[in-house]
């Protein structure tokens, strides 16, 4: 096998692969991608059994139809390290893989590529095609509410939801919930639910771009693919049963809060500063008109800020995590934000105040 590819063009796709490889692994090969040349083409794979993720690029000259796996981390590193609008020449005999490039030569150490693994033939049971800007958008609202390395393993992930017209996302950690919604031109989709893992979505966010290119998506019983122009991405599902997050979204709420959401952001970041760092909690105080955020740490130290707020009800005292609420507003693009709450035992809902695609609920904290 010998192909020439350009390194420019070569380099993109192998960044895109390398994102599926695991460094630590049982597997000596899963630190391999797979390089497949057929006529023109060549084809970059890369997978940690869990998420696959596959890119093509056109090569300049090839020597023969072949395949081969070498290590994804020294390929990536030697190519990342080449002139640009350099030209690499890539071969393979026996057990070892030689790239050039001017005067530069490098042999790498290979393992065959029957052994490398592919993510079983599945058939997609729901299938619809979506920009890719508004996949990446929906994702955004809600992948910092995902749990990490939780016992309850179907929380480290994302619920994906199919429903006549619309797709939306769920994640929750326990603590805090986040939900986006969004139309997408394909009546009648049956009413799905599954769970993409923590890694597969952490990939997908760094794939999907922010130009408006097609995708098409297909979900089967265990595997979710989203495929656009030049990659193929593959991810197996969780198996488990997301909570039920309409029990969640707390209702009942007589208090409305409307804010300016820069403003609040801002004084939430400065009364970070002097909040406990375990457990992060502020002292939020409600009165007509105002809010007062309050944050102590076991120092005796303490920060107070006082802003304007759209609010007429009785006073109210209620703690929250602030981290939690910094992220809320961080990933919001309405200029102004609403909470809605019941009392100092409650959940928050806070929602953009022009805009009803996505909310968020964060429980509140004793302090």
């Amino acid at each position: 096998m010998k192909f020439i590819v350009s390194r420019d063009a070569f380099l993109k796709p192998l960044q895109v692969v390398s994102g599926a490889v695991e460094r630590r692994h049982t597997l000596p090969i899963l630190s391999n991608l797979l390089l497949q040349v057929e006529g023109n083409e060549l084809k970059l794979t890369g997978t940690d059994l869990e998420v696959e993720l596959i890119s093509s690029v056109n090569v300049e000259s090839s020597g023969g139809d072949g395949s081969v796996t070498v290590p994804a981390k020294k390929l990536l590193d030697i190519v990342r390290s080449l002139p640009e609008d350099s030209n690499i020449e890539v071969s393979a005999e026996e057990d070892k893989a030689f790239v050039k490039s001017g005067r530069s030569k490098f042999k790498l150490s290979t393992l065959s590529s029957e052994d490398f693994p592919n993510i079983d033939d599945w058939t997609s049971e729901i299938n619809f095609v979506s920009d890719q800007v508004v996949i990446k958008r929906l994702m955004e609202k809600t992948h910092f509410s995902m749990a990490n390395q939780d016992v309850r393993y179907y929380l480290n992930g994302m619920l994906f939801e199919t429903d006549d017209g619309m797709l939306r996302s769920v994640a929750t950690d326990g603590h805090r919930l986040a939900m986006s919604s969004c139309s997408i031109q394909q009546p009648g989709l049956t009413q799905r639910q599954v769970i993409v893992p923590r890694k597969g979505v952490v990939e997908l966010l760094r794939l999907l771009g922010d130009e408006e290119l097609e995708v098409a998506v297909a979900i089967g019983n265990n595997h979710i693919r989203v495929e656009t122009q030049n990659i193929v991405f593959t991810s197996k599902l969780v198996d488990g049963r997301f909570p039920d997050y309409r029990r969640v979204l707390p209702s009942g709420g007589d208090k409305v809060v409307v804010a300016d959401r820069d403003v609040l952001r801002q004084a939430f970041g400065r009364a970070s500063i002097l909040s406990n760092e375990k457990f992060r909690g502020v002292r939020l105080n409600l009165s007509s008109g105002e809010l007062c955020i309050t944050a102590t740490n076991p120092e005796q130290e303490q920060a107070e800020e006082v802003i304007e707020v759209d609010y007429q009800g009785e006073d109210l005292e209620i703690g929250f995590n602030v981290s939690y609420l910094l992220d809320v507003l961080n990933n919001l693009d309405d200029s102004e934000v609403s909470f809605t709450l019941a009392d100092s035992n409650s959940s928050a809902l806070i929602e953009p105040h022009n805009d009803d695609s996505c909310c968020y609920v964060v429980m509140p904290m004793r302090l």
